[in-house]
């Protein structure tokens, strides 16, 4: 059957219209890929995902660097609706593979490949069956490896210091995982700090230390990014609601020193799209108490610090005396030699 030069126009014109529509959002164009990157992540910052996707589709297809990384966290985000895990994963492997090169001292491309390389240990770890990905630690400790110690990446440390904790795919070794927990939460790494400071609570590969568990959980849950309030919250309210009121007057001197010490303001915009506090809701004890996201703002006045007895291990001083050095070992005075 022979088609009209009408006929394959008006096919021609539809494929324009098809492209233009993937391409476009609600009447938006792209004067170079350029553009669409930018107005990608504007969008992508803003959570209008909707309006992201076609423009970073668009900036990916002409290979710009970022692009990728960010459709990648659209797909991974499990609040949003475009969640697609086995496109998230596909499209970090693809950053990490064509990447594998990049200088650590890159300020404008390292981070992301860091990123990218831990996100794919994650699934890695877990595995995905929408890609036939099997769990392989063995694998996913590699590429953590790379990304926490050639890219010096946060997340990287924090994962293989939960690994090395639990001894997950990997010889356990207790003291180095509390090393890094501890480096961490003094850098500021809100998931460290609230990680640690359920170990401190729980008693659980150190001694148990109720008054720096609230102090610290006080200090990520107030800089805690959107996308992990949630599990951060939790373990806030269960410190907090399970601490006495002394535990609460001690840990509320140490805070407000904390904070100036180990606080690390997020963004106000992240890949959940949420301002920093939008996230948060109101929670209560089990008695009814109303839980406060706020003590130490006003700081009660310390306890003097004790006198450092000779021989002995001492932490970063704070405001109370404590802080987060070597967190979990002995402070018992040494013997005389």
């Amino acid at each position: 059957m022979q088609i009209s030069k009408k006929a394959v126009s008006g096919l021609v014109a539809g494929m324009m219209l098809c492209a233009s529509v993937a391409y476009a959002f609600a009447g938006t164009t792209y004067r170079s890929p350029q553009d669409a990157l930018d107005q990608g992540i504007g969008a992508f910052n803003s959570g209008y995902y909707e309006i992201a996707i076609p423009a970073l589709r668009y900036a990916a297809d002409a290979h710009l660097f970022l692009a990728p990384y960010y459709l990648a966290q659209i797909y991974s985000d499990n609040n949003g609706s475009h969640t697609e895990h086995a496109k998230a994963y596909k499209l970090y492997l693809r950053m990490a593979d064509e990447h594998t090169d990049v200088d650590p001292d890159d300020e404008q491309r390292a981070p992301y490949v860091a990123k990218a390389m831990t996100r794919i240990a994650g699934y890695l770890l877990t595995g995905l069956p929408e890609v036939g990905l099997k769990a392989d630690s063995v694998i996913a400790i590699e590429y953590l490896r790379e990304a926490a110690q050639f890219f010096r990446d946060e997340d990287a440390q924090f994962a293989l210091a939960k690994l090395y904790l639990r001894g997950d795919g990997i010889e356990s070794d207790v003291p180095y995982a509390k090393h890094w927990l501890s480096v961490l939460s003094q850098k500021g790494h809100t998931g460290a700090q609230a990680f640690l400071a359920d170990l401190l609570w729980r008693g659980k590969y150190m001694q148990p230390d109720p008054v720096r568990a609230l102090a610290l959980i006080s200090v990520a849950v107030t800089n805690a990014p959107p996308y992990e309030r949630v599990w951060i919250e939790d373990i806030y309210q269960n410190i907090y609601c399970g601490a006495g009121d002394g535990i609460r007057k001690q840990a509320t001197g140490i805070v407000a020193d904390w904070r100036t010490r180990y606080g690390r303001k997020p963004a106000l915009h992240d890949r959940s799209g949420l301002g920093v506090l939008s996230a948060q809701v109101k929670r209560t004890c089990g008695d009814g108490e109303a839980v406060p996201f706020d003590i130490g703002v006003v700081a009660i006045k310390p306890p003097p610090v004790p006198a450092r007895v000779p021989g002995s291990r001492t932490f970063m001083k704070g405001s109370s005396g404590m802080g987060l050095r070597d967190v979990g070992t002995e402070l018992a005075p040494q013997q005389a030699h």
